[in-house]
């Protein structure tokens, strides 16, 4: 419960921007899905940030600074249902890693997300993320946690797959 991990610019440069989370945090989840879709229209969504509302409600108020780039280093703050959150991205390599760190009441995070081209034709999305704050336990846990991730890549893939309309 007293972990507070490294700083968020340690966690930024020497964590997330080397591909990793913080493995000591005490709040951690990992979850993946197969999407029946290509990498392209995965990474589309993943890399427009001011069009997360669209598939995930809980996601408001994005804003991207500068020209609006996703690039890293591109700083961008976001509300996730009644959290503010100032994000900047770390890995930014396109249909293949997404990556950014946060803040928010506190707490630092370092929230990756890895795409994989699969023989079929579908695509893997995993996503990987680690918490840590002073007095983030008495709140928020890993099984909060993999519950948002579910719910996140569940809506990613709801809108990244055809529809099928009935006839």
């Amino acid at each position: 419960m007293r972990y507070r991990g490294p700083s968020l610019d340690e966690l930024h440069e020497n964590y997330a921007k080397r591909h990793r989370i913080d493995e000591a945090a005490p709040i951690r989840s990992t979850h993946e899905v197969v999407i029946d879709a290509p990498a392209e229209r995965v990474w589309a969504l993943l890399a427009n940030p001011a069009g997360w509302s669209a598939f995930d409600p809980a996601i408001h108020d994005v804003r991207i600074a500068g020209e609006g780039d996703v690039t890293v280093d591109t700083r961008f703050t976001w509300v996730n249902g009644r959290t503010s959150i100032a994000s900047r991205f770390a890995v930014v390599e396109p249909l293949r890693e997404i990556t950014w760190t946060g803040s928010a009441m506190g707490s630092r995070a370092a929230h990756r997300h890895v795409i994989t081209t699969r023989e079929d034709g579908t695509t893997l999305l995993r996503t990987e993320e680690s918490m840590a704050g002073t007095l983030l336990g008495l709140f928020y846990n890993s099984a909060k946690l993999h519950t948002e991730l579910t719910r996140w890549l569940g809506s990613i893939k709801t809108a990244a797959e055809p529809r099928v309309t009935a006839i």
